[in-house]
């Protein structure tokens, strides 16, 4: 497992899971059972509700980022992409991340390792940062909100991961990130022994995963 050093907060509950993919990330194929678990009423073991909204905003809120509007959790972001029909398969990697956060109702990031440098840390991103977030050059103010930091500075939250970092075609290992919290209790080992094993079903074997 890579190392992560977490900084003390009074309610993160970090999933870690490191997975290395047989291939390049493009050629592999999402299956249809997994392009399924995109929509809104597709049966899952996991089912979003309003105290996991609240709870998680309530984290994303302890640094005194204000998860709301654009800015919101990225889970809440995807149960509306699900339920305007707008949430497209991507890659395997990324339809089943965005599978477990849908249902699961908890924020998730996604890094390619090849892309990130070491040190890795998960602390409270100061005053005045920022990073792009897109292909188009968005920008997102990160003051206050809870993001993995790699050598050459921060790359991934739980509202929008920074472009730098992303997954790719070309990707062959990602680390990903649930970002739970613990007025949640076996909600994030739950997500995180679910999204193991989507992966595993989908091919992808060679898999580690941790709660910190």
């Amino acid at each position: 497992m890579m190392h992560i050093e977490v900084a003390e907060h009074p309610l993160l509950e970090l999933g870690v899971l490191h997975a290395t993919f047989p291939a390049r990330l493009g050629e592999i194929e999402s299956p249809p059972w997994l392009r399924e678990l995109l929509a809104l009423d597709a049966e899952a073991p996991l089912e979003r509700d309003e105290e996991c909204r609240v709870q998680v905003r309530k984290l994303l809120r302890h640094g005194g980022y204000k998860p709301t509007g654009r800015g919101k959790p990225a889970s809440e972001y995807l149960v509306r992409a699900a339920g305007e029909g707008e949430l497209d398969s991507i890659n395997a990697s990324v339809d089943i991340c965005n599978a477990v956060s849908l249902h699961s109702g908890l924020p998730i990031s996604v890094v390619d390792t090849g892309l990130a440098t070491a040190p890795l840390s998960v602390a409270i991103a100061g005053e005045n940062t920022s990073y792009v977030f897109n292909a188009s050059g968005q920008e997102i103010r990160l003051d206050g909100l809870l993001c993995l930091s790699d050598g050459e500075g921060l790359c991934a939250n739980g509202v929008k991961d920074s472009q730098r970092t992303k997954t790719n075609d070309a990707s062959r290992e990602a680390l990903s990130l649930i970002w739970g919290t613990s007025a949640l209790p076996g909600r994030t080992a739950a997500a995180l022994e679910w999204y193991a094993g989507l992966l595993v079903k989908a091919g992808i074997t060679d898999v580690e995963f941790e709660v910190r």
